[in-house]
């Protein structure tokens, strides 16, 4: 059954709303078209077409992005369109025919060390997932086909996967300079041939989905509010950078103590303890004085 969720985001150009999917639509690719005739390859576009407003319709990875006329506003039709494109995906609907997409799209991935000395992490030029993800045995890796396969390399010990990364941590059998250009090549060629990275439902699966992480963060209190919203501005980007991530678990108002998560590069990596001491305490202490004690973290 298909599970299609569609939300509405706001862009630079206020003539430009881009509707996010929960799922990728197209195999990597993208495309343009700014009429219903050059819309042929897409059943999906030229639907989108009929509405008087439409002026150019823009796909890529999971979102569709259109262009209005001026004869409206954004405000007074974007829900209609969100319904519309979530109610045609969710019936089967075609987004671009299969004689029009390109067999292979090109594909870069280049290999960069991580703080920790057991990880890599593998950047492509392409989005790969919407949600972070992180497998640590093939038991766990059942909903995404690439971190199953990887598994199957006798030295994978743990998989990471966010938005345009893999991050490969290795058992102490096999050394980086021996192995890196091997799985290098082999998430290239996963990647250029289209094949399913997770399956459309582990977002919603393992609670991962937009909707399902905004619901659990109404439910905090106010403190832990503000420790997520810190995480997410200050910290995350510079661990994601490192090939991993931080995530919020708890704030215990009687102890002030924070728990956090550390996933990818950042689990089991020797600095970790010392970013989270000196880096992260010392800013949650600092931005919200008289409520943190103590960061205390649990590895992924």
């Amino acid at each position: 059954m298909n599970n299609f969720k569609v939300s509405a985001q706001e862009t630079t150009n206020k003539a430009i709303l881009k509707f996010e999917v929960n799922q990728f639509i197209t195999k990597h690719q993208s495309f343009e078209f700014n009429n219903i005739d050059d819309a042929k390859p897409s059943p999906l576009a030229q639907q989108l077409f009929y509405l008087p407003f439409v002026k150019k319709v823009y796909m890529s990875s999971n979102f569709i992005a259109v262009e209005r006329y001026d004869i409206v506003e954004w405000s007074d039709v974007q829900n209609e369109v969100a319904e519309q494109i979530e109610a045609y995906l969710n019936d089967g609907g075609v987004v671009i025919e299969e004689t029009h997409a390109p067999k292979k799209i090109p594909v870069t991935v280049y290999a960069e060390s991580t703080p920790n000395p057991s990880v890599i992490k593998f950047v492509a030029n392409k989005k790969i997932v919407t949600a972070l993800f992180e497998f640590t045995s093939i038991d766990e890796a059942k909903l995404s086909p690439l971190a199953t396969q990887l598994f199957h390399f006798p030295f994978v010990k743990s998989v990471f996967i966010d938005e345009n990364y893999v991050s490969i941590t290795k058992n102490d059998m096999a050394e980086w300079q021996d192995i890196t250009v091997e799985l290098r090549e082999f998430i290239r060629s996963y990647i250029e041939n289209g094949k399913e990275i997770v399956l459309p439902n582990a977002a919603e699966t393992l609670k991962k989905s937009t909707n399902q992480i905004d619901s659990k963060f109404e439910k905090l209190d106010d403190t832990s509010k503000q420790i997520v919203n810190i995480l997410e501005e200050y910290v995350k980007p510079a661990v994601a950078s490192d090939g991993g991530n931080i995530q919020f678990i708890s704030y215990d108002a009687d102890s002030k103590n924070v728990s956090v998560m550390l996933q990818g590069a950042c689990s089991g990596c020797p600095s970790s303890t010392y970013t989270l001491k000196s880096g992260i305490e010392n800013m949650l202490k600092e931005m919200l004085p008289g409520k943190v004690e103590m960061v205390e973290a649990i590895n992924g």
